[in-house]
């Protein structure tokens, strides 16, 4: 398959390794130090699940650069969704499929209205991971699920073939009956994780173990839950169950990157986990008072990171 890479930061950067080391015709989108080391020395990749180093790598800052592709993983961060959108139409045919990866739960709407929703895939991805240095992915820990599928539930042969492709390089992918289901669970949890880790800088472990901020954890969870029934039919009833048991096998040191990034003085994606599920909740009647102060007490802090970033 000819796939393209927008955004190879961690995540990105791993699967489009596992791609290329199966023989797949790879594009990498990237720009500064990380392209510039792609460009000069390939891209490494440190894993449990076995090194890989990709040298030579086919890499740019340009989509013009790449023409048309079968299958766009589109892993920018969320603020970049809609200029990122724009930029990838140079690699748009008429078949090719965008699998949408960001947090939170609107970005592959949001990207629908910039390239067309014919276009859109949703996606999640389950990966731990950084860019340790440039030309250097981290894998922190042997998960790599990719979980996509179309946004109706409907099987498709797009879907099927990139499915294979990813078993078949070694990852975990899933094609969910629902892909909103899957979307929706995992919001459920990474909300209160990233508002959680972010705002007190500790790692899941302590919030996790202490009984009191384990309630407070639960009981965010439980509240984007509410929330998410009064907009998606038919969500599992364990879905709180398999949400808490995820958090549960998490390792203690981890953490969520939202924290790694107000660490590194970047800007932050809280406008689109507890921002959304105040707004969310504001246009469909649902009450999220603790989301609400989580986003309040990060909005500070936030603001001062963008103004900090220039």
């Amino acid at each position: 398959m000819r796939i393209a890479i927008m955004g190879a930061g961690a995540l990105g950067g791993y699967f489009g390794a596992r791609l290329a080391e199966a023989g797949h015709d790879i594009w990498f989108i990237a720009r500064g130090a990380h392209l510039e080391a792609m460009q000069a020395k390939g891209l490494r990749v440190e894993s449990p699940l076995g090194d890989m180093h990709i040298n030579p790598v086919q890499a740019t800052h340009d989509p013009a650069d790449v023409g048309p592709v079968d299958v766009v993983l589109f892993m920018v961060k969320n603020r970049d969704v809609e200029p990122a959108g724009e930029q990838i139409r140079p690699m748009l045919g008429p078949d090719t499929m965008v699998v949408t990866c960001q947090n939170g739960v609107t970005a592959w709407e949001r990207l629908s209205q910039v390239i067309g929703a014919q276009h859109v895939v949703p996606g999640v991805a389950r990966i731990p991971g950084e860019v340790s240095a440039p030309g250097v992915i981290r894998h922190t820990a042997p998960m790599d699920t990719l979980i996509f599928g179309e946004a109706d539930g409907r099987p498709s042969d797009r879907v099927e073939a990139l499915r294979a492709a990813l078993e078949a390089a070694g990852t975990s992918p899933m094609v969910p009956d629902n892909i909103l289901h899957e979307l929706w669970s995992k919001f459920c949890s990474q909300a209160a994780l990233a508002s959680l880790t972010t705002l007190t800088g500790l790692d899941v472990g302590p919030l996790r173990d202490n009984p009191v901020s384990m309630k407070l954890f639960k009981d965010a969870i439980i509240e984007t839950e509410t929330l998410a029934r009064a907009i998606v039919p038919g969500l599992p009833d364990d879905m709180l169950e398999r949400d808490w048991a995820f958090v549960a096998r998490l390792p203690p040191t981890m953490h969520a990157s939202m924290l790694d990034d107000r660490r590194r003085g970047k800007p932050i994606e809280h406008e689109y986990l507890s921002g959304d599920v105040v707004r969310l909740g504001e246009r469909h009647g649902v009450p999220t008072p603790i989301h609400s102060v989580l986003y309040a007490a990060l909005k500070p802090i936030a603001d001062q990171l963008e103004a900090d970033a220039g």
